[in-house]
Formats: structure tokens, sequence, C-alpha cells
């Protein structure tokens, strides 16, 4: 597991409790791992298959001096979630903090797609964040002491990338649910927002590109490189903090112009 840079902490988020899903290693975990910089405690969540990298991640928030909790669940699985869900309660008492971080991919043209990839890249894209969302929600709710959402959602949402259908279906699906869920949970004073990246160095990218593609690719990005977890994990912590108390229903796009260099393209 690559080793993230430490940044000075201002302990934003000292005393809080967080949750995070899919986080043993990429964005997860850069979330986490910046989350727990701040002062959080977490509930690192991945699929229990990667309980080994998800330990990994626990030791490194201890290193911190921060507590953290493996939550084995895969987010498509009700029961699952549910149970992840009580453990984390039973074992911290609260949760302050949700990111809704999880995900899954297959690249393939909309011709050639096969349904079992497409589905499990909604399942775990748009209806795993409808799970984490809406427990935590009940959950701050019920409490009465606000709390903070936030969502990892993509750029895709709005850049028709060919091979990623399914994907940017559920990535521009679960942008509109956190405008909803934000508008819902005005009332508990509850913050629901968004960070849509653009493209991440994480270990998924080596699933669909090889290194020497992404590294080519990665010097013509307008930045001149690809995004870190770090990068994320940075706005995130903004997000969950006090800083962005009257920010809800807005997105965060972290993509080092990404977007601006596809605008370049097609003009």
């Amino acid at each position: 597991m690559t080793k993230l840079q430490q940044h000075p902490s201002s302990q934003r988020l000292a005393g809080k409790i967080a949750l995070v899903t899919g986080a043993a290693r990429g964005i997860g975990q850069g979330i986490a791992l910046c989350l727990a910089e701040e002062g959080a405690d977490i509930v690192i969540n991945d699929l229990p298959q990667q309980a080994v990298l998800a330990q990994e991640t626990v030791r490194e928030i201890e290193a911190l001096g921060r507590r953290a909790l493996f939550g084995p669940a895969d987010v498509t699985d009700r029961q699952q979630v549910t149970a992840m869900f009580q453990m984390a309660l039973q074992h911290f008492g609260r949760l302050d903090i949700a990111v809704a971080n999880a995900a899954y991919s297959d690249r393939q043209l909309v011709v050639e797609a096969d349904w079992a990839g497409v589905l499990r890249t909604i399942e775990v894209t748009q209806f795993g964040v409808f799970h984490i969302c809406q427990l935590a929600a009940q959950h701050m709710a019920q409490r009465g002491q606000g709390g903070k959402i936030i969502i990892t959602a993509s750029v895709l949402a709005e850049i028709p990338h060919k091979t990623s259908s399914a994907y940017n279906m559920s990535k521009a699906a679960v942008t509109q649910f956190g405008r909803t869920l934000a508008h819902e949970l005005l009332p508990h004073r509850i913050n629901v927002n968004l960070i849509n990246p653009g493209w991440i160095d994480t270990p998924g990218e080596r699933k669909f590109t090889n290194e020497a593609d992404i590294q080519r690719s990665a010097s013509k990005l307008p930045w001149g490189r690809l995004g870190q977890p770090r990068d994320i994990g940075r706005a995130a912590v903004y997000l969950a903090s006090d800083d962005a108390d009257y920010v809800t229903g807005s997105t965060i796009t972290v993509d080092g112009g990404y977007r601006i260099g596809m605008q370049m393209v097609l003009a």
C-alpha cells in the first residue's frame, strides 16, 4: 500500500466520528486518512475480502493517535450495511460524518456490455450510496445534533466518457439524489454535499490501463498530473468541518482542470 504524505492539520474534526465506505484503498483511504489527521475517529468500511488492506488502513489511522474500526460490508447488501452501522454505533456511540464513497465500474461499450457488470456497477455505485446515506440520515436525524453526509460523485456525471455508461449513469443519479437528500434534511441541519473527482491515481485505474499509458496520459492533463486520493480527502475535510456549515446541496469539483481540458479538445 502506498503511504500517503501527511500534512499539518488544524484538528478541525477533533472528537468527531466518521464512516467512510470503500476505504481500504484509493480515494476512500485518502479520505479516511485526511479525516483522521484532522482529529476524527474512523469506521473503515470495505468488502469483507478486503480485510487485510482495511486493517492496514486501520493501523495507519491508529498511528496518527486516532481510533479506527474495520466495518466489513458489501454496500449493496442491506442486511450487511445495517449490521455494519449497528457495529459502528455500538463501538463509537454515534456517527457525525458519513462518506458514501464505494463504487464499482466495468468499462465496455453499451453494445458489448455484459449485464452482470452493468448491474454490479449500478448496485454498488448507486444503490450502495442510497443505503449508506439513508441509514446515516436516519441516525443523524434521530440524534438531533446535525451531521455531515458526503457523496463521492464524478465528473463523469457530466462528461459522457465512452465505455463507462453504467458508471456515468450511476454517478449522475447519485448527484441528483444528493441534492434531493440535502433538501429533505434541511430541517435537521444535516449538510449533504458531493465531491466530483477527476482522474485520480488509484489502484483501480490499473484494472483498465497499464502504467505507461497512465503516466503518458497524466502528463497531458491540464494540471500536468493525475489527482491523488489526498486531493479528494482534503475536500472531504472541508465539507465535514464547521467551515462548511453554510454549504449544502453543493458539488465541489476536484479534477485539476479535467473538464476544462475536455472543453478545449471539443472546441
